[in-house]
């Protein structure tokens, strides 16, 4: 399975294309904080789909995924705390997440169901 034909991982990267354009805005001294922060977990996502997929055996790639799904929660977090600190003006970007995460568990389940039929 190649990463770059799943629409999770599209998607993903489309999110931190976005998530690299919002943190631009944020305060200076946050550089190191939260923007720092938010941008790590955003770019694990997609790197952790890739690394999934470029592994031998579908348990392997479904504990990459699990850790991708971890990220994903995690970059939800962090930016519902940049969005209680003003530093996002809207919650588009957060509406992302869902979707994200519902293709991501739809990935485990395929995989899954794949492992046991094996």
């Amino acid at each position: 399975m190649n990463h770059k034909d799943l629409d999770v991982w599209k998607k993903s990267i489309e999110l931190v294309t976005e998530i690299y354009s919002v943190t631009s805005n944020f305060p200076n001294e946050e550089k190191f904080g939260i923007v720092s922060q938010i941008r790590r977990a955003a770019v694990s996502i997609p790197s952790n789909i890739a690394e999934g997929c470029a592994r031998y055996s579908d348990k392997e790639a479904l504990h990459f995924l699990d850790i991708a799904v971890g990220s994903l929660a995690e970059l939800e977090t962090q930016l519902i705390i940049a969005n209680n600190l003003g530093f996002i003006r809207n919650n588009e970007i957060l509406q992302k997440i869902y979707p994200i995460g519902q293709m991501l568990s739809g990935l485990k389940r395929h995989l899954k169901q794949k492992e046991e039929n094996s």
